[in-house]
């Protein structure tokens, strides 16, 4: 009792003050609600990052990346496919997607597979292509509110996901297939889905079609083969179309007007993978911030000053150094915006 009524006591006080306080104090309601929570946009610039960031890391559940983003100080995300879609019940892979990777791309840069690999490519194929009608009936019937419960556990934690990226967008995709994609994106709450320009006209021209259907952003990604007119097809083909730049590649490709691309089509950007890049006289490497080519510092400035509504997403590339891990490495990441934005 005698607890109780220290209780009741200071908490009446507690009130009294609070209603004598000045104003500013008087949010404090708001104040602890956000206490302990993320935020990661700086001077009026929106910093987020991709979780691919994280793919180093043991865990890849929704909740692992959720703590992964908080840690990193970060409040909003281009989130993407695999914590999501694992979190609403998606099969899991029956093979080795990691080794399917590697040996594809190994193909595709024209290197010579042994025997032993072109068999191994072929099976794993084969399986990848098995565990794709898998995955296509279960989008078909996938419960959105799984994803809503995503979205709730992340807003909880003081993080909004802006984007959303599973492989559910590609040319032999169907159109069940975008549409699960993009019902699943508003569900999460993202503004936009983002993939890998298709270099396919029809392509855009059907994922634009389909995105004002849905009311819903399409981003597209791009390589070293970002020019100043990369977009411009795609651009012109829909208004539910627009750039998912990488800064840091457009400078690995030679383009020394990365600030003049982003002021011509500021309005189209949903949002801006951020990266540090050499360019080829350089050795188009990915290094720590702050030591390739990459004008990050300028971009930053450039998004304040003409006050840009996109995110700049960081997307880490470099390589992790040793006794360090992704998260470390992305609060880096963060605090470089915070020192360039001070």
């Amino acid at each position: 009792m005698k607890n109780r009524r220290e209780f009741l006591q200071k908490s009446a006080l507690g009130i009294a003050g609070l209603a004598m306080a000045p104003s500013w104090l008087q949010g404090a309601p708001a104040l602890i609600k956000s206490w302990n929570k993320p935020d990661s946009e700086i001077n009026g610039v929106k910093i987020g990052c991709i979780t691919y960031s994280f793919r180093s890391m043991p865990d890849q559940s929704a909740e692992a990346t959720l703590k992964y983003v908080v840690d990193s100080g970060l409040s909003s995300i281009e989130l993407m496919g695999d914590p999501a879609e694992s979190f609403a019940g998606m099969p899991a892979p029956t093979f080795n997607r990691i080794k399917a990777f590697q040996l594809g791309g190994k193909q595709r840069r024209g290197e010579t597979l042994t025997e032993d690999e072109k068999k191994e490519l072929a099976d794993l194929q084969a399986q990848s292509q098995a565990y794709t009608k898998v995955v296509a009936d279960w989008r078909a019937t996938a419960d959105m509110k799984k994803f809503e419960q995503v979205r709730k556990m992340y807003k909880d934690a003081g993080v909004s996901i802006y984007a959303f990226k599973p492989n559910a967008f590609g040319q032999n995709n169907t159109d069940a297939d975008i549409a699960y994609g993009m019902n699943a994106a508003k569900a999460l709450g993202a503004s936009h889905v983002t993939l890998e320009h298709p270099s396919d006209d029809a392509h855009t021209l059907r994922l634009g079609k389909l995105g004002e259907k849905y009311k819903m952003g399409v981003g597209y990604h791009g390589h070293e083969q970002e020019t100043f007119t990369f977009w411009d097809t795609a651009l012109a083909q829909s208004s539910a179309n627009g750039l998912n730049l990488d800064a840091g590649h457009y400078i690995a490709a030679g383009h020394p007007d990365v600030l003049q691309l982003i002021e011509k089509q500021h309005a189209r950007i949903f949002s801006m993978h951020t990266k540090d890049r050499q360019t080829p006289a350089n050795g188009k490497g990915n290094l720590a911030w702050g030591t390739g080519d990459t004008p990050i510092g300028d971009i930053l400035k450039l998004m304040q000053k003409n006050k840009y509504k996109f995110p700049a997403t960081i997307e880490l590339e470099y390589q992790v150094p040793e006794g360090s891990d992704a998260v470390k490495e992305v609060q880096k990441c963060v605090e470089f915006c915070r020192k360039a934005l001070a």
